[in-house]
């Protein structure tokens, strides 16, 4: 049996930007740490929407050491910090009682099997890809100089961190055999040959691709494996896109329904007990995009990848009307209720994370937060 081990805050943030690498957040974001000592032990978690004062209250009662929220509770630069706000009390109560605050919010919208991928499974919205992708390079290329007795050991342990995965294929890589000569100096410790001389010996050229959150742990883990005082590796950028991942999701119903219907299962799906929509009760939808939070932004790219509704919140008069005129439906389920699902997804992926890990935490889903907006 596998021992479990104490979690650090630092910890916890790698496991999480594994599941939605902060470098996917947009420009004007502010994900990761918001507050707290990265070296602080943690045996509790608590997720929420939002990091508000309820959210820290409960955090002392269960005595979780760590909140996880989506909504930052820090988008711009403080100019002061005093109990006269919102964001200035819940930094001081959550500094006085030892908790720490860290944010997924855009990363965890572009990421693979993210909020919106949650979003439209929810819906019942199947055959996803994503509405718009990070336009910047995601990937490196890795290659490596190994000694035939250790190729094996030096890929699995790339592999194991998290390298050589290409869609639904892992360990995936390219492998060559050649020579390479070399000479260490009198201060050198050669794994093979002795110091001054010229050497030449059979090596493997290894090659794999590996995600850019993960560059730093996967060269670490390769270092470590390699047999060799001094490695011979090169990274390369690359220029390949992950398809997996941005911002909203498109995909297909089971089959098609009428607007009305559709606008049913997703107040069934959601439990809302109302909502807004754009468009014809009677015609008919089965190519649907979705997009948690505020989404309209992406109401043209609905469109060009030939969506018959877009579901998501906080739509405007003028962005309703130019919808009606071109014919496409939209659903406005509410910020809230389009977000709030991230809260048991989120959960039950850092549990799985956790214990693959070995870590001995608890992971505790907010269940008091309440939409803002109340339909009267």
């Amino acid at each position: 049996m596998v021992k479990q081990k104490p979690a650090h805050l630092t910890d916890i943030i790698g496991l999480l930007n594994q599941l939605c690498p902060p470098d996917l957040a947009e420009d004007w974001d502010n994900v990761g740490l918001q507050v707290g000592d990265p070296s602080a032990k943690i045996s509790k978690i608590l997720v929420c929407l939002d990091a508000e004062e309820i959210a820290v209250q409960e955090a002392l009662r269960l005595g979780a050491e760590l909140i996880i929220s989506h909504h930052p509770l820090i988008f711009r630069a403080l100019k002061r910090l005093t109990p006269t706000d919102m964001t200035g009390r819940v930094l001081f109560q959550a500094i006085k009682g030892n908790i720490s605050i860290v944010s997924a919010h855009t990363n965890l919208d572009r990421a693979a099997d993210g909020l919106n991928d949650w979003l439209a499974r929810r819906l019942g919205v199947m055959d996803v890809i994503p509405l718009e992708r990070p336009e910047s390079g995601y990937f490196y290329k890795l290659v490596v100089y190994v000694p035939p007795s250790h190729e094996m050991v030096v890929q699995e342990a790339v592999f194991a961190a998290g390298a050589g995965q290409i869609g639904d294929y892992d360990h995936c890589s390219f492998n060559s055999r050649g020579s390479g000569t070399f000479r260490g100096n009198q201060d050198s410790q050669p794994f093979i040959g002795t110091p001054g001389e010229i050497e030449t010996t059979e090596e493997v050229r290894f090659e794999t691709i590996l995600p850019a959150p993960l560059l730093n742990k996967i060269v670490s883990r390769m270092l470590k494996a390699h047999p060799y005082e001094e490695v011979a590796y090169d990274l390369i950028p690359l220029e390949k896109k992950r398809l997996d991942v941005g911002l909203g999701r498109v995909g297909q119903l089971e089959q098609q329904m009428t607007l009305q219907q559709f606008a049913e299962q997703v107040k069934e799906n959601l439990h809302l007990p109302a909502l807004k929509l754009v468009g014809e009760l009677q015609q008919q939808i089965s190519r649907v995009a979705v997009c948690g939070g505020t989404g309209m932004s992406l109401f043209s790219a609905a469109v060009r990848h030939g969506a018959d509704c877009l579901v998501t919140a906080d739509i405007k008069f003028h962005e309703a009307q130019r919808a009606r005129a071109e014919g496409v439906a939209l659903i406005d389920a509410g910020h809230f209720a389009t977000e709030q699902i991230m809260v048991g997804e989120l959960s039950t992926r850092l549990r799985s994370s956790l214990s693959e890990n070995n870590f001995n935490l608890e992971v505790i889903e907010m269940a008091a937060e309440s939409d803002p907006l109340v339909i009267f």
